[in-house]
């Protein structure tokens, strides 16, 4: 009685032993398959890089101009904020 209810025993655990395995197996796959998007998504940038140099360039112009837009708009907002706050200051 007492060696079924330890093989039961041993069973169950093996069973969760099972589980935990398949599911730090299906973990890995996933990470594995991130890491290759990654991996083919950098091949595909130098690729496309080496064979065309202008689009580096192009790339550039393109970060460069959005980063003088978003400076320009933080500018803007921080007037608009400094005149909201003044028209609210004048009519207390």
């Amino acid at each position: 009685m007492a060696e079924s209810e330890s093989q039961e025993g041993n069973y169950d655990n093996r069973g969760n032993k099972v589980e935990i395995f398949k599911t730090d197996m299906e973990e890995l796959m996933e990470k594995m398959e991130k890491q290759t998007v990654c991996a083919a998504q950098m091949a595909y940038d130098c690729v496309a890089i080496r064979t065309d140099p202008d689009l580096h360039n192009a790339m550039q112009h393109l970060k460069d101009v959005f980063l003088i837009c978003k400076e320009q708009m933080e500018k803007k907002w921080q007037d608009v904020l400094t005149e909201s706050r003044g028209d609210g200051q004048k009519k207390e």
